[in-house]
């Protein structure tokens, strides 16, 4: 089966999240939308659309035009492409003790590691990007000094590959929650596909507004892979939701943006306990005040 991907490119991320909000009304409708930023430092972010039927090119076109950005390119993405494509471009990530693999490369986890087999789909998270990559490694250090969390959750969970990987950890079920239905979907996929089946919950959540959230907060240990707008207007809630002494593990953060987010999160109860970068992204480790 044929799919298409209609793509464009813009400045600023307001104008790429502005625009994908108005794709989301287009029909037929997308089946997913992405917004992504270049990692090269010049503020240039990607804006895609897939669909399973072929996109209205001329309301694509006065979306562009409305939104102030380039014309989108239409193509067509056979199936077999798609796959071979992603064959050859996520390759496996070794984050510490966890091994970010395609059933592809199944043959090639190591002995020892702990195994978390990622399909690429239209969710964030296969662990390439430095802000995955970056909270696997934050966890994995905790783990390394003997951290055990006993209540986890992530939030904006994607792919559940942070889920996933506290999941192997924690005695007790893992929350991974994300505001996007497709990427809870692909969530769900994926715990099964890894056998956490019953091990990792995943639900549809706009940060922590849900009742299971609720019920099982404070929780010890949260993961927030999303971005400095939605990381700063949960600080609050996340105070709330994490018990004294409990980590917070940030990202989506660009290393510019760092120094304002711990700002906030310092305001609502957090220490900074250890920052790191990856390329333009920032990974925030903070411990809530006891």
């Amino acid at each position: 089966m044929t799919t298409f991907t209609a793509l464009t490119t813009t400045m600023g991320r307001s104008t790429a999240e502005g625009l994908a909000l108005a794709l989301e009304a287009l029909e037929p409708e997308p089946t997913g939308i992405g917004v992504f930023e270049v990692e090269d430092g010049s503020g240039l972010f990607e804006v895609a659309a897939y669909f399973t039927d072929e996109p209205d090119r001329a309301g694509l076109a006065v979306l562009a035009m409305v939104h102030g950005v380039q014309d989108f390119n239409v193509s067509d993405v056979p199936d077999e492409d798609w796959v071979a494509k992603v064959r050859r471009d996520l390759p496996p990530v070794d984050a510490g003790r966890f091994f970010v693999y395609g059933s592809h490369d199944a043959d090639k986890v190591p002995a020892g590691k702990v195994p978390l087999l990622i399909e690429a789909a239209m969710a964030f998270g296969t662990g390439h990007h430095g802000t995955t990559l970056g909270c696997l490694r934050a966890f994995d250090r905790m783990v390394d000094a003997g951290f055990v969390p006993q209540n986890a959750v992530d939030i904006g969970c994607g792919t559940a590959v942070l889920a996933m990987a506290a999941a192997h950890i924690s005695p007790n079920v893992v929350l991974a929650s994300d505001i996007d239905p497709t990427a809870v979907e692909v969530a769900a996929a994926n715990v099964a596909a890894n056998n956490l089946t019953g091990r990792v919950d995943c639900l549809i959540a706009a940060g922590f507004d849900a009742p299971a959230l609720a019920k099982a907060a404070p929780f010890d240990l949260v993961f927030a892979n999303i971005l400095k707008g939605p990381l700063i207007a949960i600080a609050e809630e996340m105070a709330k939701a994490t018990q004294p002494g409990g980590t917070a593990i940030l990202s989506g953060i660009l290393n510019e943006q760092a120094d304002a987010v711990v700002e906030v999160y310092a305001r609502a109860g957090f220490n900074e306990t250890r920052r790191d970068s990856i390329v333009d992204w920032t990974t925030l480790t903070l411990t809530k005040f006891d």
